[in-house]
């Protein structure tokens, strides 16, 4: 028997997890955000040659995708938070798996 071979990310789940999670920005987002950077200025300064414009885009896609949650405080100024819901937790296996394997396989830093 035959068996459809679909990438659409309504059949195939690798290119579903991709539609929420591809792309150059989003694992480092939420790597760093699963690691305590969830403010707006401490990402932009912590993920070399993203700018502000994308930054601000990568989030947006990833709360309505419903991976994180912004949280406003009422101060002057403002403070922005981000946090990663049950669904973004769900998806750090896949990020921590990821680290792992670049850090098994990235040369050391020059002495």
């Amino acid at each position: 028997m035959h068996q459809k071979k679909s990438v659409d990310k309504s059949e195939c789940p690798v290119s579903y997890t991709m539609s929420i999670i591809g792309g150059k920005w989003k694992p480092v987002i939420l790597f760093l955000i699963a690691k305590g950077g969830n403010r707006f200025g401490v990402m932009q300064k912590g993920i070399v040659g993203i700018s502000k414009q994308m930054l601000t885009a990568q989030l947006r896609e990833l709360e309505n995708d419903g991976v994180l949650e912004r949280k406003i405080f009422a101060e002057i100024p403002p403070r922005v938070e981000y946090y990663l819901t049950d669904l973004g937790r769900s998806i750090m296996p896949i990020i921590e798996s990821m680290k792992n394997w670049g850090e098994a396989r990235m040369a050391p830093p020059p002495q």
